[in-house]
C-alpha cells in the first residue's frame, strides 16, 4: 500500500489558522504555533462574548423599562407583575422599544398593569 503524505492537509490547516490570525500583533500573525494559541484564545473570548452580549442587552432593556415605569409612577417589578396578571405577553425588548419611542402607548400599558394589581 502506498504511503500517504500529509503535506497538503498540513498546509491547508496552517493557512486556515494564519488567515484567522491576520491582523494580530507580531509573531501571533506570522508564526503558526503562536498564531494557533492566539486564535484558540480569541475563539474562547468570542464564545464568552456572545453569552455576555445577551446578558448586557437584557439588562439594558430592563433599565429602559424601569425608567419608563418611573415616569408613570410605578416600579419595574410591579409593572411586570401587572402585565403578567393582565395576560399581556410582550418581551422586554419590545417593551423597551415602546418605552423609548411611544410614551403614550407605554403609559397605557402602565395603566393596564396598575388596574390588574
Amino acid at each position: 500500500m502506498a504511503r500517504v503524505k500529509g503535506a497538503m492537509m498540513t498546509r491547508k490547516r496552517r493557512k486556515k489558522v494564519l488567515k484567522l490570525a491576520k491582523g494580530y500583533w507580531g509573531g501571533k500573525s506570522k508564526l503558526f504555533k503562536t498564531a494557533k494559541e492566539a486564535v484558540m484564545k480569541s475563539g474562547q473570548y468570542a464564545y464568552i462574548g456572545r453569552k455576555q452580549k445577551k446578558r448586557n442587552f437584557r439588562s439594558l432593556w430592563i433599565t429602559r423599562i424601569s425608567a419608563g415605569c418611573k415616569l408613570n409612577g410605578m416600579n419595574y417589578s410591579t409593572f411586570m407583575n401587572g402585565l403578567k396578571k393582565s395576560n399581556i405577553t410582550l418581551n422586554r425588548k419590545m417593551l423597551s422599544e415602546i418605552a423609548i419611542n411611544d410614551a403614550v402607548a407605554f403609559a397605557a400599558l402602565c395603566e393596564k398593569a396598575k388596574s390588574a394589581i
